[in-house]
């Protein structure tokens, strides 16, 4: 049986510690052949953005750029609607494979069977 996880990152670079371990778990979520949805929210919307996680360090951390790319290659990447519309993106400026959706999908996606939830 297969599981899925869905991680909410509700941090951007200003809580860098907190930021990186939501995307290190996801990504080695999607190592570990689970199904994974990772959820951007608040400034954390900005690593969908092409080039943000590039200019992210965090010493001893694996670059976030990485991360990223594992999660978009073997996962679902979502930015938060009203986030992103708050801070004026929309899909043209976020990052190939990224989508933008709201509470309706993220409650879904949580209620479904077999799900772990963890907000960050």
């Amino acid at each position: 049986m297969s599981r899925t996880l869905v991680i909410k990152l509700t941090a951007g670079a200003e809580e860098a510690e907190r930021a990186n371990q939501a995307f290190t778990v996801a990504a080695s979520a999607v190592a570990a052949g689970a199904t994974v949805s990772l959820w951007l929210t608040g400034e954390a919307v900005w690593f969908a953005v092409p080039g943000r996680a590039e200019s992210f360090e965090l010493p001893y951390a694996a670059p976030l750029t990485d991360l990223l790319t594992a999660v978009l290659e073997g996962g679902q990447l979502t930015v938060c609607t009203q986030c992103a519309k708050r801070r004026n993106l929309t899909e043209a400026d976020v990052l190939p494979g990224t989508r933008i959706a709201g509470a309706p999908t993220f409650t879904e996606e949580i209620l479904t069977e077999n799900t772990q939830a963890i907000v960050y």
